[in-house]
């Protein structure tokens, strides 16, 4: 018996247009001989009636007296509801399919609250249904704990739970349907060369995807990189034979193993903070952000000074933070984080000399660096951010 999972996110199942659509790539699945797992996220996106934010607007969002406990009881009906509807759709259409909830299915997690963790998966619920059934929908985004608590595992968990679904049941493939064919060498609605992406490695779309780019969350590629399971990027409304980006291990074939950057990601509406350690070190800086739960990225470190960014929102905060503590800083809000990503970079001389001369060259000023084995990040001001990024994916991916 072989295994697909097939995760459908929000827009995919907003309406029953989009969940027939979705359900043609179901059939033509069993109709190849597999068992297909199902991974829906709640109906539609922000404003839709049962979509996670509409659900937690109806007791305060942020301002509500629920505990987290309760919030989970009320942000899990979202892919409940999504099961039902789409399971009942399924049938409609001569599927044999059965519904699950995260807990039916085997998944348990701890007891945090509204960003719980999956402790493991029981494999046997899902394979004993598939005695009789050739589908099985689960509800995504949400376990229990060992206590029968439900739970929810954080923004972009219905990615997370089909990854650990398929690792957990040995799937050959995890799908992941979207409303973009697959992956671009970066966000084509900046950038005019954007293009396709046949194949990328697991650590290359895990770093675009905690740089911004939006297709797929982080920890699902993480989890599907462990198990060595195969991951697509795909979407809905393609063709079922079309299988959209390819995600696996870097020594695959597949991989073009000659380019240095495979793309180039962003996040934006960033403030970044120069605060010198005449006042408080290093280490208390840091400390007073965690301890007011403010979450930096991008920090330099030096003997006289420490640099990191926060999203703009919390820049206020921070702000307040250091003037009540008597630290005197410089804060440039609306800054942007682009990212070079590719395998390629590791061992390769003069990729920082290019992204510098690339950005000279339509002089955009590098306020920050810094580099991993795989990415180069630099932080420029926003208003540069459309510019910049064309300049590194002309230098790097070249025009088409």
């Amino acid at each position: 018996m072989e295994i697909i999972v097939q995760k459908f996110g929000g827009t995919s199942v907003k309406d029953e247009a989009a969940r027939l659509q979705a359900l043609k790539h179901v059939q033509y699945a069993v109709d190849q001989g597999d068992k297909v797992i199902v991974v829906v996220s709640a109906i539609g996106r922000k404003g839709a009636p049962y979509a996670t934010d509409s659900l937690l607007g109806l007791v305060g969002a942020e301002h509500s007296r629920l505990t987290n406990r309760e919030l989970d009881m009320l942000v899990s009906v979202g892919e409940t509801i999504s099961t039902a509807v789409f399971t009942e759709l399924a049938r409609k259409q001569g599927l044999n399919v059965t519904a699950m909830t995260g807990q039916d299915a085997g998944i348990v997690t701890n007891d945090d609250f509204q960003n719980a963790k999956i402790l493991r998966v029981d494999p046997k619920p899902i394979t004993d249904a598939f005695i009789d059934a050739d589908v099985v929908v689960v509800t995504g985004f949400q376990g229990a704990t060992e206590a029968g608590h439900i739970t929810t595992i954080g923004r972009g968990g219905s990615d997370t739970s089909a990854a650990i679904l398929g690792a957990a049941l040995k799937a050959k493939r995890v799908d992941i349907f979207t409303d973009v064919n697959g992956m671009m060498t970066a966000d084509p609605r900046l950038v005019t060369h954007a293009r396709f992406i046949k194949a990328i490695s697991y650590e290359e779309l895990a770093n675009m995807a905690h740089e911004g780019a939006k297709v797929i969350h982080p920890r699902a590629v993480e989890i599907a990189e462990q198990a060595h399971v195969p991951m697509r990027i795909r979407s809905t409304y393609q063709e079922p034979d079309e299988l959209g980006t390819l995600v696996t291990d870097r020594t695959t074939t597949q991989i073009e193993h000659y380019r240095t950057v495979t793309g180039i990601a962003h996040q934006t509406n960033l403030t970044q903070f120069t605060v010198p350690t005449d006042t408080l070190s290093s280490s208390e800086i840091f400390q007073l952000m965690a301890q007011h739960g403010l979450s930096v990225d991008f920090i330099n470190i030096t003997t006289h000074q420490v640099v990191f960014n926060l999203v703009n929102g919390d820049a206020d905060v921070a702000k307040k933070l250091l003037t009540d503590a008597h630290v005197h800083c410089q804060a440039i809000a609306d800054c942007a984080k682009v990212s070079v990503v590719g395998a390629g970079i590791t061992g390769t001389p003069g990729v920082t000399a290019r992204i510098v001369t690339a950005l000279a060259a339509q002089h955009i000023d590098i306020l920050q660096s810094t580099d991993s084995y795989t990415t180069i990040w630099v932080l420029v001001k926003q208003a540069d951010l459309k510019a910049a990024m064309n300049a590194l994916h002309d230098e790097f991916l070249g025009i088409e």
